[in-house]
């Protein structure tokens, strides 16, 4: 349904059949919801006339634009009240003007529709800002668990460039044998007691690098087993070494893990 406000109000015609601006008549021509053949072209034009009179003075644009629509109109209602040419002779006929008219409509009303949304956008940003604060970039914290191999890496690189003082020694002694089921015992039980502990703090107590490596082997291969997890809680902070929630080892399974016969 076509409403009357969607079209300027610049001349209304009042007739039986159809109330409303000249423009809006022809697009209801246009859309077939109204027959020409009913309209009476000289009450248009009377209305007109006194309107005009009304105003005294009349706008030569305004009446232009009311002859041009006028002729349209007569010249369609002519072509629906005379006979129609043969098909052969139709087809090598010009443009029908009411297909031309009905055209130009479609322009038109595609224009105002268009205009319509812009102002209703032009309204819509009167009422809007801008911010111009942008908005604070918060570091995500590192949970355990989210640690990467990296940071492990260069963690342990680190611990290797430590040397500890050379202990005296007064006698020969065999060399202590550490294996990587001893080093992943001592950190479950380690973790165990205390829920976590520092990568760091797990390295200062080894004595060679033997004994560094060995021990990050064997917190690989916790992690790899999904018996550990370890994180960070700052950026560049030190690697916590933590059990992993709702894990618990029987003795016959950490001997399976890692081939020791108890685990203290």
């Amino acid at each position: 349904m076509i409403e009357f406000d969607d079209f300027e109000t610049i001349y209304r015609v009042d007739l039986p059949d159809f109330t409303g601006p000249l423009d809006l008549l022809l697009s209801l021509i246009e859309q077939e919801e109204m027959d020409i053949t009913k309209i009476a072209l000289a009450q248009v034009t009377d209305q007109y006339l006194a309107h005009l009179d009304d105003l005294r003075q009349a706008d030569p644009d305004e009446l232009s634009d009311f002859l041009v629509i006028a002729a349209k109109l007569i010249l369609i209602k002519s072509e629906m009240l005379l006979p129609r040419p043969p098909p052969i002779l139709a087809e090598e006929a010009e443009e029908d003007v009411g297909d031309e008219l009905a055209r130009q409509l479609i322009i038109y009303k595609r224009f105002k529709e268009l205009a319509g949304h812009l102002r209703d956008l032009e309204e819509q940003g009167q009422r809007s800002f801008v911010r111009v604060v942008p908005q604070v970039k918060v570091e995500p914290k590192l949970i355990p668990g989210e640690g990467n191999l990296k940071a492990l890496l260069t963690a342990a690189r680190r611990a290797l460039t430590i040397k500890p003082e050379p202990p005296a020694v007064d006698e020969m002694v065999s060399p202590q044998i550490v294996t990587i089921g001893q080093q992943m015992s001592r950190i479950w039980r380690l973790i165990t007691t205390k829920k976590q502990i520092a990568f760091q703090e797990l390295l200062s107590q080894k004595r060679n690098k033997i004994e560094v490596i060995v021990t990050l082997l064997a917190i690989l291969e916790l992690i790899k087993r999904r018996i550990v997890e370890v994180g960070q809680i700052n950026h560049f902070g030190n690697i916590i070494i933590e059990k992993r929630a709702n894990v618990e080892l029987s003795e016959s399974e950490w001997e399976a893990i890692t081939g020791l016969t108890e685990v203290s």
